[in-house]
This record gives structure tokens, C-alpha cells and sequence, in this order.
């Protein structure tokens, strides 16, 4: 008796066990059918201020030979460096950026070509903070011998805050969108299971053209900055319970 009585107790301790673990797995798979996945992406764009202009000019002188177009280069550089330097102030990054030596040539039909002189070309370029100073700094050089103006681009170094808030706004879009989505689903989000920023865009760099700088004026140049664009994208996966 007391054999047959171990026997039904152990029979019933499986029985029980097995009943658990169907019910275990009867809310896991019904959990399992309550529940879908959605992928959704967010945009921002912030507006932010450049810190930073890069200003190229370049001296550019032609003679007959080429120690003389040196020669002249070398002197007109000079003072345009010495102008550059003095108009933007010493927290300005000045930095030869180029510099060529070359023969100017004529060509004719069926003839071989003809050095008539020699052109050199010395490029400077600044870059600095002070950007209420540009103005000032164009019409220097211009003043002290630069002939040629390429432009100038507008950037922005200390971008961090820009790129956060950025960044914030794309996922409050992205996990707006998330909980749209659900809704039109008739279910919530309950998790969001991945998130990854998809790419960050620096700001392009407006650029102003030489024309604009090189005609003669009455009054100082004027220089309008504008705002640059930071955009930021974010791609997440939210997890979405569906009402019974």
C-alpha cells in the first residue's frame, strides 16, 4: 500500500508539472501572437550659427622672366600677409596654402608652343572666429596687393550642440511615429528594442564668390553669415502589443 501510495503521489507531482509548463507555454505563445515588431525612422534639421570662416586670396603676378614674376610675388605677399594678419588680429590662423610657378605659353597652328613669360601664383589662406571682421580683412588685402579672391566658406567647429539636439529630435520623431503606428495597429508600444543613428550631415559650406569681393566699393565690404543646417537621422525598431 505504501509503495502504490509513493506511485500515485509521483504521478501526480508529473501531472502538475506538466499542466505548469502547458500553461507556461500557452502564455508565452499567446505573448508571442500579442506582440509585433515595427521599424520606423526620424529626421531633424537644427539651425546653427557658423563659428569659423576660411578665407582664400592669392597674389598673382606675371613678367618676363621667371625670377622676376618671383620677385614681384615674393614682395606683394608680403604685404598682403602683413595687411591679412594685422585686420583679422592674433587669435587668426594664417597659412600659405599654395604656390605655383608657371611658364605662359602661346599657341599656334602648326607651330610649337611659345613661352612669352612666367605667371606665379602664391595662396593664402585664414581662418578665424572673428567673423564681424571680414569686412575689414577683404578690404585689406584688396588694398595691399591681392588680385585674387576665391571666396569664402562659413563652417561650424564646436558642433557638439547642435548634432545632441539634432539627434534628440530625430528619435522624439522616430518614437512619435512609433506610437502612431501602434495606435493605428490597435495596440502600444511597450519596448523599444534597437535604435541606431543612421548618419549626421555636417553643415555645407556656403560659399561667397571673388566677383562679389573684387568690385570696388565706397564702403567697407559687407559680409552677411547666414545659418548653417545640422541634419541627424535615427532608425529604430519598437515593440508593439497588440490589444485582444
Amino acid at each position: 500500500m505504501k509503495r502504490l501510495f509513493s506511485i500515485t503521489q509521483l504521478m501526480a507531482l508529473v501531472l502538475a508539472a506538466v499542466t505548469v509548463l502547458h500553461a507556461q507555454e500557452s502564455r508565452t505563445t499567446d505573448t508571442a501572437k500579442r506582440q509585433t515588431r515595427i521599424t520606423v525612422g526620424g529626421d531633424a534639421i537644427v539651425q546653427a550659427q557658423p563659428d569659423t570662416a576660411i578665407l582664400t586670396v592669392a597674389v598673382v603676378t606675371q613678367a618676363k622672366s621667371a625670377i622676376e614674376a618671383q620677385q614681384q610675388n615674393a614682395t606683394k605677399t608680403e604685404a598682403v600677409v602683413r595687411a591679412l594678419k594685422a585686420a583679422a588680429g592674433t587669435g587668426a590662423e594664417v597659412k600659405t596654402s599654395g604656390y605655383s610657378l608657371q611658364p605662359m605659353r602661346v599657341y599656334r597652328e602648326n607651330q610649337p608652343p611659345t613661352i612669352t613669360g612666367y605667371e606665379a601664383r602664391n595662396t593664402v589662406t585664414l581662418t578665424t572666429s572673428e567673423l564681424a571682421k571680414l569686412g575689414n580683412v577683404i578690404d585689406a588685402v584688396g588694398q595691399a596687393g591681392a588680385n585674387d579672391i576665391t571666396g569664402i566658406s562659413f563652417t561650424l567647429r564646436q558642433d557638439r550642440p547642435a548634432r545632441d539636439r539634432a539627434l534628440q529630435e530625430a528619435t522624439e520623431e522616430a518614437i512619435s511615429k512609433a506610437k502612431v503606428m501602434a495606435q493605428a495597429l490597435g495596440g502600444r508600444v511597450v519596448m523599444i528594442a534597437e535604435v541606431q543613428e543612421e548618419g549626421f550631415q555636417r553643415p555645407p559650406q556656403p560659399v561667397y564668390q571673388a566677383e562679389a569681393f573684387m568690385a570696388k566699393r565706397d564702403t567697407s565690404t559687407p559680409i552677411e553669415v547666414g545659418s548653417l543646417d545640422v541634419t541627424s537621422r535615427v532608425q529604430l525598431v519598437a515593440i508593439v502589443e497588440m490589444n485582444p
